[in-house]
């Protein structure tokens, strides 16, 4: 017996490391060694300005300092490099084309590249593959984000109406978001750009009812604000009827989970990065909130198909956003409506100065925070002093929300950074990305924005090369 245990031996021992090497590759795949099936359908969920500060500030305020939130319970996390082309800081417009494109562009530009050359998307890619595609906003559907998925203009301040026009144009399946305005006559040379999405086959919904009520329609367009819709914190005091991201991401997977072949869909909570901007941390936490809600309605549709990719991540970082040690959460938690709206309480002199008095008045009424005379007076040599170069009109409720946060010791950029900044804040901070699903395990270690496009394509089995011109319909 022991010499027949000894030939054994001999016989395995040359080949031991090529038996262990079969083993490994044998555990590596699933049960019967199949391989993964790629997604045949992919969420990407963004959360405009969305760096690690607002994901821990939202998780503080909501769930206390032991709590999770959704988008921490992806099973796979990288970090992301954001800058752009000509500046180490991204805006959303160059952020959100290099990860929808995979090509880095110049701040301002959009789904082009530093050249002014229009570029195919990974959007594009997918619809040329056969699948259904959507864009979802909570600003405006022709802003930076999703207009860098669906359009290509070299500016994103001079290019709404053309993006809304390159949106009917590339047929995008479910458009949903704000910025009406753009489709109407007067931005469209005379055309109801709106009455051409119906004629071309589109359900139009433009408030919650609406939306709900549309059955199964093969294309659907909803505008629910003439520019951005309005902030988490406004909606009941404003009686707003837009539909929530999770309601409208929700009706988007309806129409588009139609289609046989799968679909690509970009849903953005937008107004983290408004909310960023102000220094308002209580409209970070229930914005972001509201993203994290949606990737749960995300990840609970998927887990019954087990075929979508969902990731989660940020276009940047803004305002250098912290949970500071000395934040008084329990009073930024008593805020109930935003800093802009603050700002449209205050009233104004004959010669269109602020009053201070209104300025002592909104502060008590709204931050809870009593103001002197002099600070006042502070208050509004603070806006004088600091005009932004982008987004003046926000230059009162920005330096509203700057006071808040210096109150109640939230940690942010100074509004002096904020105001000589060319994107209003921005920073080169790197953003978490979150995934789950079929390929996911692709998002691992330290990526950059132009990664990413490749790698859900890569995943999903869709031909993409980056630099590509925009396909023709």
């Amino acid at each position: 017996m022991t010499n027949k245990i000894r030939s054994i031996q001999l016989f395995i021992r040359p080949y031991g490391l090529a038996l262990v090497s079969l083993l490994l590759i044998f555990l590596a795949y699933p049960i019967h060694g199949q391989a993964q099936k790629p997604p045949k359908n992919v969420i990407l969920l963004i959360g405009d300005g969305m760096g690690v500060g607002a994901i821990e500030v939202a998780r503080q305020f909501e769930y206390g300092k032991s709590g999770v939130l959704h988008m921490e319970k992806l099973e796979h996390v990288a970090l992301m490099r954001t800058y752009s082309a000509n500046n180490y800081v991204t805006d959303s417009a160059a952020g959100g084309s290099a990860i929808a494109t995979g090509i880095k562009t110049n701040n301002e530009s959009i789904g082009v590249d530093s050249t002014g050359v229009e570029i195919d998307s990974v959007l594009d890619a997918f619809q040329a593959h056969g699948k259904k595609v959507g864009l979802i906003s909570t600003n405006m559907v022709v802003d930076a984000t999703p207009a860098a998925f669906g359009a290509s203009v070299k500016n994103r301040w001079t290019g709404g109406s053309q993006i809304a026009r390159q949106l009917f144009d590339h047929r995008i399946d479910v458009i949903l978001g704000g910025g009406a305005s753009y489709f109407e006559e007067e931005r469209q040379n005379g055309v109801d750009l709106v009455s051409k999405f119906k004629e071309a086959g589109y359900a139009f919904t433009a408030n919650k009812e609406e939306l709900a009520s549309v059955q199964h329609p093969k294309k659907l367009l909803g505008l629910f604000h003439p520019t951005y819709m309005n902030f988490k914190l406004d909606r009941e005091v404003v009686h707003s009827q837009e539909p929530t991201l999770s309601e409208m991401t929700a009706k988007a997977l309806d129409v588009l989970s139609q289609s046989d072949n799968g679909f690509f869909l970009m849903a953005e909570g937008a107004r983290i990065d408004s909310m960023e901007h102000a220094a308002d941390y209580t409209g970070i936490w229930r914005e972001t909130i509201e993203l994290d809600q949606t990737v749960k309605k995300a990840v609970e549709w998927a887990k019954q198909r087990k075929d979508t990719l969902i990731v989660v991540l940020a276009d940047h970082e803004t305002m250098g956003i912290s949970a500071s040690e000395t934040m008084d959460i329990a009073a930024l938690k008593k805020i109930k409506v935003s800093t802009q709206y603050m700002a449209k309480q205050l009233t104004f002199d004959k010669d269109n100065k602020i009053e201070p008095n209104s300025v002592i008045s909104v502060f008590k009424n709204y931050a809870h925070i009593s103001l002197t005379p002099e600070e006042a007076q502070q208050f509004i040599n603070h806006v004088r002093s600091n005009r932004t170069l982008v987004y003046p009109q926000h230059s009162i409720d920005w330096e509203i929300g700057s006071t808040i946060a210096k109150h109640y010791k939230a940690g942010v950029a100074d509004r002096s950074i904020r105001a000589a900044s060319s994107t209003g804040g921005h920073t080169a901070n790197m953003v978490p990305v979150f995934a789950t699903g079929p390929g996911s395990e692709a998002f691992d270690g330290v990526l950059d924005n132009t990664d990413i496009s490749q790698i859900i394509a890569k995943a999903a089995g869709v031909p993409f090369t980056p630099g590509q011109q925009l396909l023709q319909n």
